[in-house]
């Protein structure tokens, strides 16, 4: 791992915050933010606990809480953010909802060319289950398209963009798109970024040795960090600490912590990756430093 230390010679860990996602509600969790106000809030709180960075599906509390491509209402929920939160590095969806079409899903990025975006990697179910009995509970006809045609369009608008992918790997397949398509040249800034995403139904759940097999793919130099649905994201997160990689947590991914209570907040889960971080004999990182870590292209997202 010793090319992990020549962007981060303190091996310093960044925290990322998903705040909503496109599917959690507040039935579920009334943490869950809905109106910029809410997202300003709730990303004052994830900064100040810890995190660097937050990850944001925009939702129109207009229509009941749904995830939306309004650019209007994506504006008004980064400017409330920025007011509250101004040096946290701001993270857009480009998967955004599971309807959203491949031009809504882009034009956020297009728009306000933020310093990171996800780009997702491949096409895979993409469903809610019950684990213990095998039963789909939710979204059995669900197929999240990411075709090459779609991946590449995105990144020739994110490097237009001087946005930096955050490249969301579901699955090995994932990953080795990734890997054919970093042999165009110029299609992604170098080194790559990588989120692996660990417990999605139609992806691959967390284990110590599936991270393994990721990391000794990822090429040198690429920067890492890990999620997971539910417990998985405490699980891959304690496991990042140690091995020299980043943190996701959020309402997006979990609503829970560790002993099973409802988050008070997607700050709450930061809290617990702090510690988690000290634990493993790191620090956080924040504002310019986490920019540094990242290799953002960029130092913030532009609303005008």
């Amino acid at each position: 791992m010793a090319e992990i230390y020549e962007n981060n010679p303190e091996n310093k860990l960044v925290i990322s915050a998903a705040l909503a996602g496109a599917a959690t509600r507040k039935e579920q969790n009334p943490a869950v933010p809905y109106t910029p106000e809410e997202f300003g809030d709730e990303a004052k709180k994830c900064y100040d606990a810890g995190a660097a960075v937050v990850h944001i599906h925009a939702r129109d509390a207009s229509k009941g809480g749904i995830a939306t491509p309004n650019l209007d209402i994506i504006k008004a929920t980064v400017e409330n953010i920025k007011e509250k939160a101004p040096d946290v590095i701001i993270n857009l969806s480009t998967a955004i909802s599971a309807v959203a079409s491949d031009r809504e899903r882009i034009m956020p990025v297009r728009k306000y060319k933020p310093p990171l975006a996800s780009l997702n990697t491949n096409s895979m179910n993409f469903s809610i289950g019950d684990f213990k009995t095998g039963k789909v509970t939710m979204g059995a006809g669900n197929i999240f398209s990411n075709t090459f045609s779609t991946i590449q369009t995105f990144a020739k608008y994110m490097r237009k963009s001087r946005t930096k992918p955050e490249m969301e790997i579901y699955d090995f397949g994932g990953m080795y798109n990734m890997l054919f398509l970093n042999k165009q040249e110029g299609i992604f800034e170098q080194p790559l970024h990588f989120q692996f995403v660990f417990g999605v139904l139609g992806g691959i759940p967390f284990s110590p040795g599936n991270l393994e097999t990721l990391l000794n793919l990822k090429p040198p130099r690429a920067t890492w960090s890990v999620c997971g649905v539910a417990k998985q994201q405490f699980q891959a997160g304690m496991c990042a600490a140690a091995w020299s990689g980043h943190i996701r947590v959020g309402l997006e991914d979990n609503i829970r912590m560790p002993n099973g209570e409802l988050a008070k907040g997607s700050w709450e889960q930061v809290a617990w990756a702090k510690r988690v971080t000290e634990i493993s004999g790191r620090e956080i990182a924040q504002g310019a430093e986490a920019r540094k870590i990242f290799n953002c292209l960029k130092d913030d997202i532009e609303l005008e």
